[in-house]
């Protein structure tokens, strides 16, 4: 007996001792914490049920207050592992130390563990040796007793359920009922919260789909205790054990997985990588890292649009069902303010990561734009001084000397009847042989600038056949360039992040773009475009959709945009906008030929593709798509875009054409009739005040476009003659059939980037 009483006391004088030393830095308010990722739909809060994706380092944490944790869980944790938890005094238990230490010296190993509530997270807080020997077991005690200085008892308790590991990847009380019960917290019964203290001392040795009478076993102990203790009736223990843990708990399932993405059957993976990616390039800015930090990501995506975006594009290509080696396609859509709405970067992300929306920075390559980069020309003449009324001559082909690295440049298709276009007229039907000779005048460097200002990210060649696409954009740029046309000459940056918070709910980004974070909750742009040439660009793309290489876009609003094809087809887009958005849709083979150059579209269901078929009835079928969802319209339908038809500026080459005066009004051409409706005509926009006739030959009525199976429109229609206007050529197209648009003009273009 005096043994004894001397090593007890021993045991208290060491503690005594060990418990003036300063407590280790306690790294609580750093624990790894899963970070969320949610879609534009998502206001608040974005949590493990709204979020996409979740992204986690292997803790799936999510640290909640003591307050949230309900009293049942706090009486069952209680009972089960340190029954004079609130009513120690020093927070450890001398008799229950002795007891250990006697026992686990006897037997050899760990047999007891002894350890109040306050050890045990001391154990987990301080990384105490797991080898439980005197001194360890010591050093705990005498920090549990210091710890019991520093903080309360409901502030230890709290630490303790959000540190410890719960099994199933889950570590604290927060991420367990979600792994075991999909609920929160606040939501844990009796029945719950038995289950979960009674995994504390062994998680893995009782999850119920691997040892079902373990977990039940489990239970009842903790119930029993918590009779024992006062907290509960025997009734109410009965009643809870009434049901098997394994018919209470969700069957287990990979919740800490990075690549778990909510929307992946509509191609919504491609977007999320992109977002994962930038939060990486962020993790300066954002003071954390983001796997760790618990950050709240609530992004641009619109679910609806995302969903409007995988059924247009699919349901005319789509390689994982599509035999005879479709080519592949890719869609991104961007609203008024910048905000990436849409992104379709390919079909089946286990497949292929490879992003075809973002080019380069989504481990692909870009792509030539083809004559969609025209556009950009056309708004650094009017930059210049010049106006859309000037003329250049249009023979089928053209030579100009000393254009392409010295040599002669040859270039076909576009030629007029007349001998000469305007660059409005030039535009409508892509003439290579005009764009080519404005080129020469303003000087590849010009434009260059020009689509860099826009909103082109890319590196592009200073050479004269940029303006027939020879170099390599991505699909985000381009939709990005024109969202600034479409906003009378302002830029807002395309980001696919609205903001950032951190755990504890306060905003610590808004917008970033790139590596870096903004401040301003309200987004403004930066004006890179005098309005007023912006509205001319405007009023010319307008004519490429009424009655142009782009009128199969039309789908019953305003619209605007052109086409885009590269030579031997091996690229076709279309870009455009309606009233608030913008999108740009690229077709194409991703993997290069035997020549080492990217695959040609020759034999597509029929036809080689051009940008004004199957891209402009992606585009068109999107469109239609995104006017019916609520995007702050409220269903108003986009029924005319700020255009001017007023020209002026210096008119080149006057002397070409029979008259000098600014092009004419839109060419009026038959549209799809609504439905219910008969065919209308439509004429100028309401702004437009040129009424003078055209400089060129009126055309015939052109045939309705064919439209999307299944989104209305006329089906079943025999051939058409179609005149192209200016042109002098006349091409026959096929009957309309919902998966073969008929062909239009082809545009003739150039890959090489010497010219």
């Amino acid at each position: 007996m005096l043994l004894t009483l001397f090593g007890f006391g021993l045991i208290l004088g060491g503690i005594a001792l060990l418990a003036q030393k300063e407590l280790p830095e306690d790294d609580f308010a750093n624990l790894a914490q899963t970070s969320y990722i949610c879609t534009a739909d998502i206001l608040v809060p974005c949590d493990a049920d709204s979020a996409a994706v979740t992204l986690s380092a292997g803790e799936d944490r999510e640290i909640v207050p003591y307050a949230s944790i309900p009293q049942v869980t706090i009486n069952a944790v209680v009972a089960a592992e340190d029954k004079n938890f609130f009513n120690d005094r020093i927070g450890i238990d001398p008799v229950g130390i002795a007891r250990a230490l006697y026992q686990n010296t006897r037997e050899g190993r760990a047999a007891q563990g002894g350890s109040t509530i306050t050890q045990q997270y001391v154990k987990n807080a301080f990384a105490i040796d797991a080898d439980r020997n005197i001194v360890t077991k010591l050093e705990e005690a005498a920090l549990a007793v210091r710890l019991t200085r520093t903080l309360s008892r409901e502030e230890i308790l709290g630490r303790y359920l959000n540190r410890i590991y719960f099994g199933r990847g889950a570590y604290g009380v927060q991420a367990a009922a979600r792994a075991y019960f999909d609920k929160d917290v606040e939501e844990l019964n009796l029945a719950d919260s038995a289950f979960l203290a009674g995994l504390i001392r062994a998680p893995s040795t009782a999850e119920p789909f691997n040892d079902p009478a373990e977990a039940d076993r489990r239970r009842a102990t903790v119930l029993t205790r918590m009779v024992t203790d006062g907290y509960i009736s025997q009734n109410e223990a009965d009643a809870a054990m009434e049901i098997s843990v394994i018919e209470l708990v969700e069957p287990p399932s990979d919740r800490q997985s990075s690549t778990n993405v909510l929307g992946g059957n509509i191609g919504a993976e491609y977007f999320m990588e992109a977002v994962r990616q930038q939060l990486v390039s962020l993790e300066p800015d954002l003071g954390g890292e983001i796997f760790t930090s618990g950050f709240r990501i609530y992004t641009t995506l619109d679910p609806q649009m995302q969903t409007a975006a995988f059924l247009s594009v699919t349901e005319v290509v789509d390689p994982r069902f599509d035999g005879d080696d479709p080519p592949s396609a890719a869609l991104v859509a961007i609203d008024d303010r910048g905000r990436v709405v849409a992104m379709m970067g390919g079909y089946d992300f286990e497949t292929s990561q490879v992003n075809l929306a973002t080019g380069r920075a989504g481990g692909g390559s870009g792509r030539q734009p083809g004559s969609s980069f025209k556009t950009f020309a056309l708004a650094e003449a009017l930059e210049q001084g010049f106006s859309a009324g000037s003329f250049y001559s249009a023979p089928s082909v053209i030579e100009i000397e000393a254009a392409n690295n010295g040599d002669t440049w040859t270039v076909g298709g576009g030629g007029s009847s007349e001998g000469y276009r305007d660059l409005v007229d030039a535009l409508r039907v892509s003439s290579n042989v005009v764009y080519a000779q404005l080129m020469v005048d303003l000087s590849p460097q010009t434009v260059v600038q020009m689509a860099n200002d826009l909103g082109v990210s890319a590196e592009l060649p200073e050479v004269n056949a940029l303006v027939l696409g020879s170099g390599e954009v991505s699909v985000l740029d381009m939709s990005a360039a024109y969202s600034t046309i479409a906003n009378q000459g302002t830029r807002f940056e395309p980001v696919l992040i609205e903001r950032i918070e951190d755990a504890d709910g306060n905003v610590i980004c808004w917008y970033p773009v790139g590596d870096s974070c903004t401040n301003e909750e309200v987004r403004t742009g930066e004006p890179v475009l005098d309005p007023s040439i912006a509205r001319q660009v405007t009023f010319a793309l307008e004519q490429v959709v009424t009655g142009g290489t782009g009128r199969n876009a039309q789908f019953g609003e305003a619209a605007a945009g052109k086409t885009g094809t590269t030579q031997d087809a091996r690229d076709a887009w279309f870009v455009g906008f309606t009233c608030d958005v913008t999108s740009a849709v690229w077709m194409g083979y991703p993997d290069a030929g035997p020549d080492g150059l990217p695959r040609n579209m020759g034999n597509f269901r029929g036809i080689e593709v051009h940008g004004g078929d199957f891209p402009a009835q992606i585009w068109s079928a999107f469109m239609a798509r995104a006017a019916a969802i609520d995007n702050g319209r409220g269903g108003t339908p986009c029924t005319s875009l700020a255009t001017e038809a007023e020209f002026p500026g210096l008119i080149l080459n006057p002397e070409l054409s029979t008259t000098t005066l600014p092009p004419c009004a839109p060419i009026p051409v038959t549209v799809p009739p609504a439905e219910g409706e008969g065919a209308t005509t439509t004429a100028a926009p309401a702004e437009t005040t040129t009424t003078e006739p055209c400089a060129f030959p009126e055309p015939e009525v052109v045939a309705p476009p064919p439209t999307v199976e299944g989104e209305g429109g006329a089906e079943g229609q025999g051939g058409a003659s179609t005149t192209v206007p200016g042109d002098s050529t006349t091409e026959t197209q096929p009957p309309t059939q919902p998966t073969q648009p008929p062909a239009t003009e082809p545009e003739e273009t150039t890959t090489t980037a010497s010219g």
